[in-house]
Order: C-alpha cells, then structure tokens, then sequence
C-alpha cells in the first residue's frame, strides 16, 4: 500500500493537478479570509471557510476523476491487480494520496485562526474543530469522486458525474423543501427509494435475487405500515433526507460552533461504505 501512495502521490505533483488543486484553494479560501476576517472583522476563520464549500465542490472532482478511470483506460489497472497486493490496499493508498493532497491545503489553513487572533479576539477551539470537519467532510466528497471514477474508464465523465453527485448533495437541504410532506407523498417517495436501491445492489452484484428480495422485504414493509398506521409517514421522506444532508452537520460547526459528534460518525461511515463500495467495483471487474 505504501508504494500505491507514493506513487499516487508523486504523480499529482509531478501532472501539476496537485499544485493546481491547492493553488486554486488557498487562493479562493484567502480571498473569503481577507473579506471576512481582514476587512468585515468577523472573529471566526469559520465563516470564511465554510463560504468555501461550494468551489471544493468544483475543485473536488478535478482531483479525483483519473484516480481509476485512466488506470482503466490505460489497462495499467491490470498491472495493478496482478500485483502482490489487495484491491484493499490499492484503493487505501489512492484514497490517502487524494486525502494527502486535501490535507495540506487544510494545514495552510490552520495559519488563519492566529492570524484572527493578532488583530483581535480569536477562537481557535472552534475555528480548528470547524477546519477538522471541514476536512473530513472534503474526505467523503473524494470518497465519492473515487468510487465514481471506479464505475467507468473515461476521466472526463467521472468529474461530470462527481460535479452532479457533489451539487446534488450541497443543494438537498433546500431541495427538501419542495418534497411533499403527506403521508401519501411520503410513502410514493419510499417505494422509488427501494426501486433505486433495488437498481443499485443489482449493479454491484448482478444478482436479481439477492438485490429484488432485499426491495421486495421493503417494499412489502413500507405498505403494511402505511396501512396500519399512515402518520409514520407524514414529513417522514423531507426529515431522512435532511438528516442524510451532508452541509447540515458542517453548518453546524461552522456558524453555531457546536462540535456535532453524531455528524462526525455519519461522515466516517459513508467513507467506509464508499470505500467498501470502491473495492468490490474493481473486485467484480478483476474476476469478470
């Protein structure tokens, strides 16, 4: 694995990607900074940080859209899986090289705080807790970069599909405002939910049994409850989906400057889950 990640590594910096990526970062990230902190007098690096979000999102997908789509293109990914290491480990020492490269632009920002706190009154308990979850948060959007730069060889529908996936999930807090609140409303939204998921594990597994029982179970639950008892239903799709956002636990952090535990093990899980998904991508092209 330590090969994978200095090799990944290496090759960031040496394809300019990596200093572009950290370039335009710090650049757009100073910018919020100066207007913010240095000229508005806010105390928090927080606000400034967070306003940031939305290019991350832009900037994200440039860093992982060749991570295994070009070693697919170039069939240098089968070099790597008869290799004497696991699938585990080549996805583990691509996903940190990204994760690398995202970390030094956090660490510059770690400068800012003191800097707040030579022209006022700072708070770096909070501005630090809110960069820590600024990170992890850039580490589940690589996550998803990487899982979908595993899903097809071309480097330039990866960053497409990411760039979708990304501005999809920054706007679902507010999308959910437009989802209906009615039971009824609620239980449509369930059942296409099951039939997605249904798609998925069937995309993943290519087992009509395993990936149609699963839905079916769901499905057949979802009805028996509706009709026994429909208020469960009522608001209940707009509430998951705004529990699942993944800016409500950042916001959190980032302007009531309250650390959010529950958040921090959400972001953490969905980077398993994503990472898992990752491997056994590449585990069924390997044995097909």
């Amino acid at each position: 694995m330590l090969a994978i990640y200095k090799r990944e590594l290496k090759s960031y910096f040496t394809s300019m990607i990596g200093p572009i990526f950290i370039a335009v970062a710090v650049i757009f990230t100073g910018i919020y900074f100066m207007v913010y902190n240095l000229n508005a007098g806010y105390q928090y690096f927080s606000y400034a940080l967070g306003s940031t979000l939305f290019i991350y999102i832009l900037l994200v997908p440039i860093l992982t859209m060749r991570s295994l789509s070009e070693e697919r293109r170039s069939k240098t990914d089968q070099l790597l899986l008869t290799s004497p290491i696991t699938v585990n480990q080549m996805i583990l020492g691509k996903y940190l090289s990204m994760v690398t490269v995202f970390a030094i632009t956090c660490l510059i920002f770690c400068m800012c705080p003191v800097i707040v706190t030579f022209g006022g009154s700072g708070h770096l308990v909070s501005d630090y807790a809110g960069i820590f979850i600024f990170f992890v948060c850039g580490c589940v959007f690589i996550a998803i970069g990487m899982l979908i730069s595993a899903l097809t060889e071309s480097p330039v529908i990866a960053a497409v599909g990411t760039l979708g996936v990304l501005l999809l999930l920054y706007f679902m807090s507010s999308l959910t405002g437009y989802i209906p609140t009615t039971a009824m409303g609620s239980f449509v939204g369930c059942l296409i939910l099951l039939v997605l998921l249904c798609l998925i594990l069937y995309f993943f597994t290519k087992n009509w049994i395993i990936s149609g029982g699963i839905s079916a179970l769901g499905i057949v639950a979802c009805v028996i409850l509706y009709l026994i008892k429909p208020d469960v239903f009522e608001n209940l799709l707009p509430g998951v989906l705004e529990k699942l956002s993944f800016t409500t636990s950042l916001d959190t952090v980032m302007y009531t400057f309250v650390f959010d535990f529950s958040g921090l093990f959400y972001y953490l899980s969905v980077i398993f889950v994503l990472i898992f998904l990752t491997v056994q991508v590449v585990q069924k092209r390997r044995w097909s």
